[in-house]
């Protein structure tokens, strides 16, 4: 056993293959995010039947969708404090059941304005169990096979997004009441409850809050599991000695060592909201705008989001090969050229096809994200830097609605597609200049200080 004083988390959990106990947390974390990915996109797939049925305009859905990132850069944020605080399994468990809680809620909306407030609450919810469950992966899971099983995880939890697509395209057109089913759907959310008592506690986080001894009984728990299926363990490397626990206020993202990660991933996470909430929250409704029938939008919409389960397994195969950052950028530009051929063609099999590639590369490109951004930080600034990112990022795209509303009202549905193209862009060159490596960094990083990736 280890000393009470240290419980050498990091070295233990690294040295573990990967076991049942893994695969069962995979499976958990999954279940939260095919709810996530099924619940994001309920008020895009009902907008169009919403404009038939209360008069509702393209502006007011560009308002209700502006106010929903408000809402997921509040959940962000707090997530960050909610799960430095309490807890990551607590955390994971109480997000997962805000946002099935807010989106059976929605079942019963009477108008516009009504439907606006839960969706808010229930996008507080999505946002904050994206944050808390990439942190839980991340610190849950071997570092050589980290970013691997991050993108199993979107793998199977993006399934979510087509299969609700699917859904919508089947009910919303039955009758003036089947739109709601949809956000029934979406609250099954709630049934996270039954794997949560499975889960356990991140040793990394015991051990973040001093309480070591909680830590080794958690680690002694896993490795006897591992033990008893795999064999005998190696012995872990030697521990470094822990910093003193501390709270994380926000102003410590104002120190150079986590100011610079923090900023470059607010970047990285602004361009990829606009870039991917603009074509997946907007292409149902100005598709039928410019003529497509609302169950032929809907439907059209349906088929691109196929490509999303097979993007991010194609991250699976890249993300601990390569390194992360070069291959943000080759998906980002990937998506800029794919969005323009799609926005700028009318014919239904090529609104289908760079579709789907859109759909394909941006869900390869979330997963890459959410396996490179939380080893930008070690584990006393990765909760709050993490979600304080995400949620900058959340939050921009209040304006990006209005943004295309207005482009596409003043001058068109291509010039919104422009738009959208040109933040892709921007993200993979700030990428590209500024960002740093992560895959496997051994050496000391300036300072003197032991890198984040490998010790964190």
């Amino acid at each position: 056993m280890q000393s009470v004083h240290h419980s050498n988390a990091a070295n233990r959990l690294d040295r573990l293959p990967v076991s049942r106990f893994h695969q069962l947390t995979l499976v958990a974390v999954s279940f939260a995010y095919f709810f996530e990915f099924a619940d994001i996109n309920s008020f895009a797939t009902t907008a169009p039947r919403l404009i038939t049925l209360w008069g509702v305009t393209v502006s007011q859905i560009a308002y209700v969708t502006s106010l929903s990132f408000v809402g997921m850069f509040l959940g962000s944020v707090a997530a960050g404090g909610v799960a430095d605080r309490w807890g990551r399994k607590k955390a994971l468990t109480w997000t997962t059941l805000s946002f099935g809680v807010f989106s059976f809620a929605s079942v019963f909306s009477w108008d516009l304005v009504s439907l606006g407030v839960f969706r808010v609450l229930t996008s507080a919810g999505l946002s904050a169990m994206t944050v808390v469950a990439v942190i839980y992966v991340s610190e849950l899971f071997p570092a050589a096979v980290r970013g691997k099983y991050q993108a199993y995880a979107i793998v199977i939890g993006i399934c979510g997004t087509p299969v609700t697509n699917l859904i919508a395209s089947a009910v919303v057109p039955l009758s003036d009441w089947t739109w709601r089913l949809v956000y029934l759907w979406g609250s099954l959310g709630i049934l996270f409850v039954l794997f949560a008592r499975h889960l356990q506690e991140s040793p990394r986080w015991y051990e973040s809050r001093g309480r070591y001894a909680e830590a080794d009984a958690v680690l002694g728990h896993i490795e006897a599991r591992i033990i008893a299926e795999k064999g005998p363990l190696p012995e872990p490397a030697p521990p470094v000695e822990p910093s003193p626990p501390a709270e994380a206020p926000l102003r410590l993202l104002l120190q150079k060592k986590y100011l610079l990660p923090t900023a470059l991933l607010t970047v990285l996470w602004v361009t990829q909201t606009i870039g991917f909430f603009g074509y997946s929250s907007w292409a149902p409704t100005l598709l039928a705008k410019e003529g497509f029938g609302v169950e032929q939008s809907i439907f059209y919409v349906a088929l691109t989001t196929l490509g999303a389960p097979l993007g991010s397994y194609l991250a699976s195969l890249v993300t601990d090969r390569f390194e992360r950052k070069w291959c943000l950028v080759a998906f980002g530009t990937v998506i800029a050229l794919c969005g323009l051929f799609y926005g700028l063609s009318f014919n239904p099999v090529l609104i289908v096809v760079f579709g789907f590639l859109v759909n394909l590369f941006e869900r390869g490109y979330t997963a890459l994200g959410y396996a490179y951004s939380p080893e930008l930080f070690d584990t006393r600034g990765r909760s709050l830097g993490t979600g304080v990112s995400y949620g900058l990022g959340r939050l921009s795209n209040a304006a990006g609605p209005l943004i295309i509303a207005g482009l596409y009202n003043s001058t068109g549905y291509q010039s919104v597609f422009f738009f959208i193209a040109g933040t892709w862009i921007l993200g993979a060159v700030v990428l590209a200049v500024l960002g740093p490596r992560t895959k496997r960094v051994a050496a000391p990083a300036r300072g003197g200080e032991v890198d984040p990736v490998k010790t964190a």
